[in-house]
């Protein structure tokens, strides 16, 4: 009944199947550590920035390059705020409670001690970065040589939530805070990084700081999430398939076996002596003629013979 099985087809079949299932059981397992890796870096970042907080603040030059482990730390520096480059970074929003406020972060470029800028994001202000009566509310910079304190940041580039990347802001806005942003707005070397203070001016509200890029439970772990499931149900669809075919063939290897089936490829109906069905179907007709009408059959055979 299970010759079938050992035909080229099924020979087929059955390699697809023990290379597909094992195939797709690993995909799923290895999208799903990739997912509980983010999970477990995004919950180290968390304690990361807890302790942070917390931390006493380290000089700037030791926490470069920013990476996943300096990223939210606290960074300090000494200089002096350039106020002919104030900069308003607009469309940001700000957790208010339960909910969110668009508002813009007031950034000032701080002139260090060893010659580059570093960029300072002084605070946030609700309303418009282009409307006057919300701008006149930014305090002034302080004057004269400060040492400044926050939580240092990477730059942003066109992935990170509120970035403008595609231009047509107002003089004395930036759309994105990094150094390749402002190379052609100031003329002096801008550290590749930027720190949010932790203790603002009034009315400015502090910034806090975002996840390191790749640490947090972004769209990426969702997505990895979603291959695990996607790969699990790929396998059960050829297990389902195999079983599918393997039921219908089952079935018709019994019918056969039964008499019947629907027959072979060549017409030849099961017990018709070899057959075919056209040739079963007219002789079958004209002997069952015969035997129902004789003597219509012999009238037939004398017109012959006088003909």
């Amino acid at each position: 009944m299970y010759r079938f099985l050992l035909t080229p087809r099924w020979w087929g079949i059955n390699v697809f199947a023990v290379l597909a299932i094992p195939f797709c059981i690993f995909m799923g397992s290895w999208q799903l550590s990739r997912f509980e890796d983010r999970v477990d870096t995004h919950h180290q970042q968390e304690d990361r920035s807890a302790r942070a907080r917390t931390a006493a603040a380290r000089p700037l030059e030791q926490l470069l390059p920013v990476d996943k482990v300096t990223s939210g730390r606290q960074a300090s520096a000494r200089g002096r705020y350039d106020t002919g480059h104030q900069l308003l970074v607009p469309a940001r929003t700000l957790k208010d409670g339960g909910s969110e406020r668009q508002g813009f972060y007031v950034l000032t470029l701080l002139r260090t001690d060893g010659g580059k800028a570093l960029p300072v994001v002084r605070g946030w202000l609700p309303g418009d970065a282009g409307a006057k009566a919300d701008t006149a509310k930014v305090p002034a910079p302080p004057k004269g040589e400060v040492t400044v304190t926050g939580a240092l940041q990477a730059s942003e580039n066109q992935g990170t939530d509120g970035v403008q990347a595609g231009g047509g802001l107002a003089p004395g806005q930036l759309g994105m805070i990094s150094a390749a942003s402002l190379v052609n707005i100031v003329p002096y070397e801008v550290y590749d990084a930027w720190i949010t203070l932790t203790d603002t001016q009034a009315p400015l509200r502090a910034v806090p700081p975002a996840a390191a890029e790749g640490s947090g439970l972004d769209l990426k772990a969702f997505q990895n999430l979603g291959y695990t499931g996607e790969w699990f149900v790929f396998a059960g669809f050829v297990v389902f398939m195999w079983f599918r075919l393997f039921r219908r063939d089952t079935e018709v290897a019994k019918d056969v076996a039964l008499g019947i089936g629907v027959g072979d490829e060549d017409g030849v109906a099961p017990g018709s002596g070899g057959r075919s069905r056209d040739a079963v179907g007219s002789g079958d007709g004209a002997e069952s003629l015969q035997e129902r009408d004789p003597a219509q059959g012999n009238g037939e055979a004398a017109q012959a013979a006088k003909a």
